[in-house]
């Protein structure tokens, strides 16, 4: 019995030690024949970007910042604070519209009516379901946020 279980390992030894070879021969070819997979030429600079957006995502969190989104008529307001509460002055502020006839986002400055307070006056022939982006940066922190807007 002792030699049937012996004979059984040394087969199956052998087909491990064949499937490995067998398989970084096949990864050598793939490597060798088909190249590099990468699609976009400018992926290193776009992987240091998406680490610069984590840190200023990160410093709007530490900071408290919150959000309060209204619209009133065709004009969207957003009322920004920190995390006392306090008004978030003097913020960069950039609404993004993915309009359905264009394949790209529009962008549109918000300007600061009173402190904290940010407004744009959309075009008044929008209608309908439409999604958005609103950006606010300051003093190296970021606040991105993905809207839906029914008009």
């Amino acid at each position: 019995m002792a030699s049937s279980q012996r004979n059984f390992y040394k087969p199956f030894i052998l087909l491990l030690l064949c499937s490995f070879l067998l398989f970084s021969g096949w990864s050598a070819w793939r490597a060798v024949n088909r190249g590099s997979q990468v699609t976009d030429r400018d992926y290193y600079s776009k992987g240091l970007k998406y680490n610069s957006t984590l840190v200023e995502k990160r410093a709007a969190e530490v900071l408290g910042w919150q959000l309060k989104t209204g619209i009133s008529d065709n004009q969207l307001i957003f009322q920004l604070t920190d995390g006392s509460s306090l008004p978030v002055k003097a913020a960069v502020a950039t609404l993004y519209l993915y309009l359905p006839e264009t394949p790209e986002e529009t962008p549109y400055q918000l300007s600061e009516s009173q402190p904290g307070t940010y407004q744009v006056d959309l075009p008044v022939d929008l209608r309908g379901t439409l999604r958005a982006r609103v950006l606010f940066e300051r003093d190296g922190a970021r606040l991105n946020r993905q809207l839906q807007l029914n008009l």
